[in-house]
């Protein structure tokens, strides 16, 4: 291979990482303002679920479009499967135990119930659906795309990117978990090398979220 063929090997790489970064930058920009609409609607509301899909499918385009994904494996050569499983069942233990003290705080008790409130005015299976189908792609844009995108400081970069990505709702129940899930996620994608893991504990943790945190807000106002 001549100096010729190597510099344009060179330039190819760099216009993809430019590429990646204009997709990356796009993506965040248009997939927090549409989160943010979401989470202004009425819950239960057409809008509500319009505006939820069409976050998922912007998080989804923008991971995809951004360049390949890897699913990763485990120091053993395996696929994970089982250890990201019962990491998100512990995310989801520590969190319901968070939720126990943050009832006692009035700031934080009104921005989980404001959360919450989703799920017990909306239809159970669809908001089930949709709160899994925006978990996974999630984690094909910010574990996957933002990750790739950040070369050396992967973790904090991506960590930030998800979190600013809450902003726009403002709600600090939210933005917190997203700085705690966000180091989480970003940890496993580094730890395995792909996003397999990520999104099997994003998806276990929300599952379990949606099935106990909103009885447990219930029976207070009850």
């Amino acid at each position: 291979m001549d100096q010729g063929d190597r510099r344009k090997i060179g330039h190819g790489d760099e216009a993809d990482a430019a590429r990646r970064r204009r997709v990356v930058g796009a993506t965040a920009v248009v997939g927090a303002g549409v989160l943010g609409a979401s989470l202004s609607t009425r819950p239960g509301s057409s809008a509500f679920y319009a505006l939820t899909c069409a976050t998922a499918l912007t998080w989804a385009t923008g991971g995809l479009a951004a360049g390949p994904l890897h699913r990763g494996r485990t120091r053993s050569k395996r696929r994970p499967v089982v250890a990201p499983v019962l990491t998100g069942a512990a995310a989801f233990g520590a969190f319901y135990v968070a939720a126990l003290v943050a009832r006692r705080i009035p700031l934080l008790d009104r921005a989980l119930r404001k959360v919450l409130r989703y799920a017990d005015e909306g239809r159970g299976g669809l908001v089930f659906a949709t709160t899994l189908v925006n978990g996974a792609a999630e984690e094909l844009f910010f574990r996957g795309a933002v990750y790739d995108a950040a070369g050396a400081r992967a973790v904090p970069v991506s960590t930030a990117a998800y979190v600013l990505a809450t902003v726009p709702t403002r709600n600090p129940a939210l933005m917190l978990a997203s700085v705690v899930m966000g180091a989480l996620f970003a940890d496993q994608r580094r730890r395995t090398g792909g996003l397999q893991a990520p999104i099997i504990t994003h998806l276990t943790w929300s599952s379990l979220m949606l099935a106990f945190l909103p009885p447990l807000f219930r029976r207070r106002r009850g």
